[in-house]
């Protein structure tokens, strides 16, 4: 027998999963969310806490702006750490320039706010930008910051005062097809049966469906961050992205003179091995997280991404930081990795078995940004809102 019934059961407590539930639970339906661990831990609070459409593009970009609006409302309702300083691309070079300069004309088109500042209003703005690096700058001010270590917390307490029901240490490890219902079993012998079922896993792919990833176009890529002690009086208002950034985000890439630029870098730098881009986003308590790189393996080879930090990445890393930004100190207090999941020639992974249960994952660095948005769109198509 069922410990009880729902109208959705979302298994993974991550962003994505979360923000399903959201959407579910302001439709009226009986949500609850099953988390394996006590907490979230995975690549939702092991990141940058940055909400930046900008970055995405045009498709993502709308579900990244709708994330905006959703953030917002839920802090003017109850604190999720949300502060409003905005974004900033910082273009180093002439080339990287011009995209700053096509990508505005974009977000013309597509009536989100940017402003091109010159050299002289980003120094001016972003004290310790150093005047040897920066050329021009792209500033997005709906942009936002969160703290990814907190921010899925409190919106999972905002939920549960609204009536979703959140289990943690609840590790899923069958779901069955039971006619309409669908029959959730744990690992603790706990049972609960509910009309759909949606799988945010994550990258925990060997529990639930292990063959479904195992045949996937899948792969896992690993991101080496790290924070610095606090800063003092020393302030960052938002996020800095600069120029490898610039030459990374998927935005960029609709851009008319991306392909030349890309095509003019050298094939066999290091950071383009292990996919470095240098942002930076200060967090509440004074410390700036840097970063990162990128590292992939095949969904079912995972383990070969091991669970060491390479040092190397990360003094690349520390040296780019200290050519673009002057901060009062670079000591630095902890170094962790985070593992986030996508697909090779798709930008989310979705499948259906038995018309019922729905596994969602795969949405890659979207998260952050693109979850909040998607996860409405995808509630509505699930049960025909």
């Amino acid at each position: 027998m069922a410990e009880k019934d729902y109208d959705l059961v979302v298994v993974g407590g991550g962003v994505l999963g979360t923000f399903h539930a959201y959407h579910a639970g302001k439709k009226g339906l009986k949500v609850a969310i099953l988390e394996k661990d006590s907490f979230s831990n995975g690549a939702t609070v092991r990141n940058f806490g940055q909400v930046v459409p900008s970055g995405m593009n045009t498709k993502w970009q709308s579900y990244g702006r709708k994330s905006l609006k959703i953030y917002k409302k839920i802090q003017s309702k109850f604190d999720i750490s949300v502060r409003q300083e905005g974004s900033i691309y910082i273009a180093s070079n002439e080339e990287e320039v011009a995209l700053l300069e096509e990508l505005k004309e974009i977000n013309r088109a597509n009536e989100y706010t940017s402003i091109l500042f010159t050299k002289e209003q980003c120094l001016h703005r972003y004290p310790g930008l150093r005047a040897d690096y920066v050329k021009a700058g792209l500033f997005f001010p709906e942009e936002i910051t969160v703290e990814p270590r907190v921010m899925i917390a409190k919106v999972q307490k905002y939920l549960v005062k609204k009536g979703v029901d959140i289990f943690y240490n609840s590790k899923v490890i069958e779901c069955n097809s039971l006619g309409d219902q669908v029959g959730v079993y744990l690992a603790d012998g706990r049972t609960y049966s509910s009309k759909k079922i949606i799988i945010c896993n994550g990258s925990d792919f060997k529990t639930l469906f292990p063959k479904v990833f195992a045949s996937s176009n899948m792969e896992v890529s690993k991101l080496q961050m790290m924070c610095t002690k606090p800063q003092g009086n020393f302030k960052i208002p938002g996020s800095i992205l600069t120029g490898l950034s610039i030459r990374r985000y998927e935005a960029f890439a609709e851009c008319p003179s991306y392909l030349k630029t890309k095509s003019n870098e050298p094939s066999d730098s290091f950071e383009k091995k292990w996919g470095i881009h240098i942002l930076f986003k200060q967090a509440t308590d004074g410390s700036v997280i840097l970063g990162d790189s990128h590292e992939y393996a095949d969904a079912d080879k995972i383990d070969d991404l091991g669970f060491d930090l390479n040092m190397e990445i990360d003094e690349f890393i520390l040296t780019k930081a200290k050519q673009i930004f002057d901060l009062p100190n670079y000591k630095i207090a902890q170094r962790w990795y985070g593992m986030y999941s996508q697909c090779k020639n798709s930008d989310i992974f979705q499948t259906t078995i038995d018309g019922n249960i729905h596994i969602v994952t795969g949405i890659g660095g979207k998260g952050m940004t693109g979850s909040a948005g998607f996860s409405k769109h995808n509630i509505n198509q699930i049960f025909n809102f």
